[in-house]
């Protein structure tokens, strides 16, 4: 190593090592000894009993309600992020516009992602509320009978999805913002001499410049949905009929409630299992649709 790399080294480590000490032991530490823990038939009472693999096997092959909360989350994950994607880059292209109060939209589009999720939730379930919240209010007064939205097994994830686009476009539609920003106007300039008209520019200059952008929104707004809980804990509580139960939700019902410690960080691990796995096909696929400037 050089003389100014180990100096510079020397000079980083003091600022470094707070940070880096508290995160190995509070959080690096932690996150792998559930794997050791995920090899255990522990309740946190009695002592563990080693069942090696047996977590996994018994939660692959004979627990449908893992099966049901995976499918649930998969299901949840795909409307979120279609409701995001679409509000938060139609949000964007609008306020990308020369209008008055730009600034002022921007941050009430951005105010529901740094508001408290669990107030957030307590206030769409009463706007939820079939007898008397505003929603089927409206519906009622234009000779529409509403449904119940959260105790019904057909509207309950639906529902949740809305709440969650709502509490997260905000802040997606600011990056959408900024990448919009950051094409050069030139590109437009020279499509309009061309002829160019607003599609064609939007499909050959936008959506090409702005594949970085969205590539990030993609991949954070699907590793944001996976990992869901709040909506549905306060929401729902994972009903009716355990239709809005998502692989977190069901991870913490088998940890705090039946004290399947050992079982709950094997679903932890699975969890983060398919986390990698749709992150990593993500990257390898943005080699097809995103395109980077050299």
């Amino acid at each position: 190593m050089k003389k100014t790399s180990k100096r510079q080294l020397g000079e980083a480590l003091p600022f470094i090592l707070p940070h880096g000490i508290g995160f190995t032991l509070f959080m690096l530490l932690p996150v792998f000894g559930t794997l050791g823990i995920s090899l255990l038939d522990w309740n946190m009472i009695t002592p563990p009993k080693f069942v090696g693999l047996g977590n996994y096997f018994y939660m692959f092959t004979q627990d449908p309600n893992f099966w049901k909360a995976t499918t649930n989350t998969v299901y949840y994950t795909i409307g979120t992020v279609i409701l995001i994607f679409a509000a938060s880059l139609g949000s964007a292209l609008a306020l990308n516009r020369d209008i008055k109060g730009r600034g002022l939209f921007r941050t009430l589009y951005f105010i529901p992602n740094i508001s408290s999720l669990v107030a957030v939730s307590l206030v769409w379930l009463w706007l939820y509320n079939a007898d008397y919240g505003p929603i089927n209010a409206v519906l009622r007064a234009i000779g529409i009978q509403g449904p119940h939205w959260l105790s019904d097994t057909k509207t309950a994830m639906p529902a949740v999805m809305i709440m969650s686009a709502w509490t997260q476009f905000g802040f997606f539609t600011v990056i959408f913002l900024a990448g919009l920003q950051n094409i050069p106007r030139q590109l437009y300039e020279a499509a309009d001499l061309d002829g160019a008209g607003m599609m064609r520019k939007f499909l050959n200059i936008t959506i090409p410049q702005l594949s970085p952008t969205m590539f990030f929104v993609l991949v954070m707004s699907i590793i944001n949905s996976f990992q869901v809980f709040e909506q549905t804990l306060v929401m729902t509580k994972g009903g009716p009929a355990f239709s809005t139960t998502t692989a977190v939700m069901y991870i913490y019902s088998k940890a705090f409630k039946f004290q399947q410690v050992g079982y709950a960080s094997a679903l932890s691990w699975v969890l983060f299992g398919f986390i990698f796995i749709i992150t990593l096909i993500q990257l390898r696929l943005q080699k097809r649709w995103v395109y980077y400037e050299n």
